[in-house]
């Protein structure tokens, strides 16, 4: 009977074990980033790229020297840049390669245990040969393969937002660099009126005609004016800097870098957008991601109660002869672990605690994505409602009073002074209005992050999943 058993055990685990194997999970061709590029498409427009290959980082530079070469680099070429050639998100996505590792890995058997026993002696011989396999690892596997399917998903996801962090920060930094440097060249035209008023009074002073407090009053607007450009100077730098450094720039490329002379005009009227919490919660990428978990986390649940009492069954065939010449005798091995000192209370009640953990979180991330989305939209209307009001009343007034104070300059009904006074508040106007054009514009590209994820999201944890043990052997 033990023979028939045997002899049975031996046809089935060939079986059982082609058809395991011709159901394993296998790596994709581009590692799971197709999607990733898919969603960064529809969402931004831009193309996502992870450099893999040598082929792809020389591909990848080609494509940034034109981009970066071909003149004064716009807003979408500077966040097409950053998404073909920053580092650190090209570190990120090779989260991908290591979630698609722990799929692939989750989807394989272990491998089978061979043994080999001989005894021999003056009146006792015995050789015996097994192979057994843990066919635990057959009930457990999909479990832990659906649980880390979710995980490789969550990985897309995450993979997703970065790349569109990336993007919404390298926008907000070509428009703060954009910005800066416009900035920089009217306060420079501010230093110009304040220096040739601070000489025209000297002159004056020298030669009778003005006071001494006069004096040093117009000498205290081109000191205060000389120092305003060197902090912009020094502001411009920082901003320039900051967008090299997400660009992935450095070398020639860094300091050779053009950019426009003016940021976009600002839009006739901002967008009305009354369901946008509904639509945030229909795209925000963070709060899929805590879907996904929470999901991963319940499939986690239920592998932790299969494996409560038993985590390893190991079968296998065997066969042994006593005698030099006697046949071989076929039989099959049973082993299995028994629950006497750790009954999988423990792994249940960590798998129950991560389970309602991850649900507490996801609840928490909706409730602040939409608080982030009515905070972001309310910015960006009334970003809208202060740039619009510099641009339709503070500097035309500037400008119109400009214009009267020439006439009576021409009519010589005001000084020299005055005139140059009111060139600094106009220009200083404009400046004001630059940079209320920069908070706008800003402030839509935080709106547009806040549509998709949180600037800054937590890290979201990577619970172990609990795998069948092998003991000595798989």
């Amino acid at each position: 009977m033990a023979s028939h058993y045997g002899a049975a055990i031996s046809r089935l685990v060939p079986v059982a074990l082609a058809l395991v194997l011709g159901g394993c999970a296998s790596f994709s061709p581009d590692g799971g980033f197709g999607p990733v590029a898919d969603a960064v498409k529809a969402e931004s427009g831009k193309d996502a790229f992870w450099a893999r290959s040598d082929e792809d980082r020389a591909a990848r530079d080609a494509r940034v020297a034109e981009l970066v070469g071909k003149g004064p680099l716009s807003v979408d070429d500077a966040v097409q840049v950053a998404l073909l050639n920053n580092r650190g998100l090209q570190a990120e996505l090779a989260e991908l390669g290591i979630a698609e590792a722990d799929l692939v890995q989750a989807g394989r058997l272990p491998n089978p245990r061979f043994s080999v026993h001989r005894v021999s002696g003056d009146h006792h011989y015995a050789l015996e040969r097994a192979i057994s396999f843990n066919i635990f690892s057959l009930v457990t596997m999909p479990l832990a393969t659906e649980v880390e399917k979710r995980r490789f998903a969550g990985a897309q996801q995450r993979a997703i937002l970065e790349v569109l962090r990336t993007a919404a920060e390298t926008r907000k930094a070509w428009l703060e660099a954009v910005a800066a440097e416009e900035s920089l060249r009217y306060l420079r035209q501010v230093s110009a009126a304040a220096e040739a008023g601070a000489e025209l009074a000297s002159r004056m002073a020298r030669a009778g005609n003005w006071s001494a407090l006069a004096r040093a009053r117009e000498q205290g607007f081109y000191a205060d004016a000389a120092l305003g450009v060197a902090r912009a100077e020094q502001m411009a730098g920082s901003a320039r800097e900051r967008l090299t450094r997400l660009l992935g720039l450095w070398g020639d490329q860094a300091t050779t870098l053009a950019l426009p002379e003016r940021l976009p005009g600002l839009p006739p009227q901002a967008e009305d957008r009354p369901a946008i919490e509904r639509e945030a919660m229909m795209r925000r990428l963070d709060v899929r991601a805590a879907v996904s978990e929470t999901r991963a986390l319940a499939a986690n649940l239920d592998l932790s109660r299969a494996t409560r009492f038993v985590s390893v069954v190991e079968l296998g065939a065997s066969r042994e002869k006593e005698a030099k010449d006697e046949p071989y005798v076929k039989g099959y091995d049973i082993s299995l672990e028994l629950p006497i000192f750790d009954w999988g209370t423990a792994r249940v009640a960590r798998a129950e605690t991560l389970y309602r953990q991850a649900l507490d979180r996801a609840a928490d991330t909706a409730i602040n994505a939409r608080s982030e989305v009515r905070e972001a939209y309310r910015h960006y209307r009334l970003s809208h409602d202060i740039a619009r009001h510099y641009r339709d009343e503070i500097v035309p007034l500037r400008k119109r009073i400009a214009e009267e104070n020439l006439l009576m300059y021409n009519g010589m009904l005001i000084g020299v002074f005055d005139l140059l006074a009111d060139a600094r508040s106009q220009v200083l106007s404009v400046t004001g209005y630059v940079d209320a054009l920069r908070a706008f514009w800003i402030a839509e590209a935080d709106l547009d992050m806040a549509m998709i994820g949180r600037t800054a999201p937590p890290a979201v944890s990577r619970a172990s999943v609990p795998q069948a043990e092998s003991g000595g052997g798989h």
